[in-house]
């Protein structure tokens, strides 16, 4: 007899249309509107960061720009390269299919550090600026991208007996798994929750490095403590200790640690001086 569960046949489409004037059919997937609005609410919170610190709505939707691309570049190339390279690299025209699914967080991690970095360049502002204040918005993010996948029925856990566990109907499951989505989505906001209310508590003022490095020790260790519990990706992760996501999240943890570290030890007058420089910037840019 199987243990108490919740049967998730949930059609991952929103809208499906076959005969739509002009483009023929039309189909609207929950994932792609969950990672549309993780981008709208994105948007809005930095209009509130962003007038809080007295800089323009111009570099905000230059902002914008290099996180899509970052993200979306960085999401497939990850997966492509991480977990499934010769499959790829023997067909590289389907690397465009997006589509057809297969981005990867750690990559779109590494694609939005990228992206960031030649953002900074441009707008002469310290890395460090934009890396604390953009994850407040990735956490949320975060907890939108593993809502899709959970819609999607995909990204599941290994057999459970606990009454929460769900038997993904789409994907041929027959037995309750862990919704490690939704494990990972509530992680993600909870974080979220916790990067929102240090920034407006202090106004914007405190230690460079502080807020990305909470995110990459907290995102990070929530991801690697889940996938103890996640079905493998790909099969060559069975033989290995780790997964390929916790092996891909120890470089990150690392590194929150190093800035939380770094940030510590900062004398008091950084927070002052990182005030300032926002100042600076933003009277140079004419606001």
């Amino acid at each position: 007899m199987l243990p108490l569960s919740i049967v998730w046949d949930v059609n991952p489409n929103l809208i499906s249309l076959d005969q739509v004037p002009v483009i023929g059919q039309l189909t609207v997937r929950y994932y792609g509107m969950l990672f549309a609005a993780a981008f709208v609410l994105g948007y809005i919170l930095f209009m509130k960061i962003f007038k809080n610190e007295g800089i323009s709505i111009e570099v905000l939707d230059r902002l914008t720009l290099y996180m899509v691309i970052g993200t979306i570049v960085g999401a497939r190339l990850g997966h492509v390269f991480f977990y499934q390279p010769d499959y790829y690299l023997s067909h590289p025209h389907q690397i465009l299919y997006i589509w057809q699914g297969g981005l990867a967080s750690h990559g779109a991690a590494i694609g939005i550090m990228l992206a960031l970095y030649l953002f900074v360049r441009k707008e002469k502002k310290p890395y460090l600026w934009i890396l604390d204040r953009i994850s407040i918005a990735v956490a949320l993010a975060g907890f939108f991208i593993r809502t899709g996948n959970l819609m999607n029925s995909e990204i599941y856990g290994n057999q459970t007996d606990l009454p929460w566990g769900f038997i993904f109907v789409r994907a041929n499951e027959v037995v309750p798994k862990h919704p490690t989505q939704i494990y990972e989505a509530l992680a993600y906001l909870v974080i979220f929750y916790i990067l929102y209310r240090i920034y407006f508590k202090t106004k914007g003022s405190f230690k460079p490095g502080l807020l990305f490095g909470l995110f990459m020790l907290l995102v990070f260790s929530a991801r690697f403590l889940i996938e103890f519990i996640k079905e493998v990706q790909v099969p060559f992760e069975k033989t290995m200790a780790l997964n390929m996501g916790q092996w891909l999240s120890l470089p990150f943890i690392a590194l929150g640690i190093i800035l939380l570290y770094r940030a510590h030890k900062l004398p008091a007058s950084a927070q002052q001086k990182g005030k300032a420089a926002k100042g600076k910037g933003a009277k140079g840019k004419g606001k």
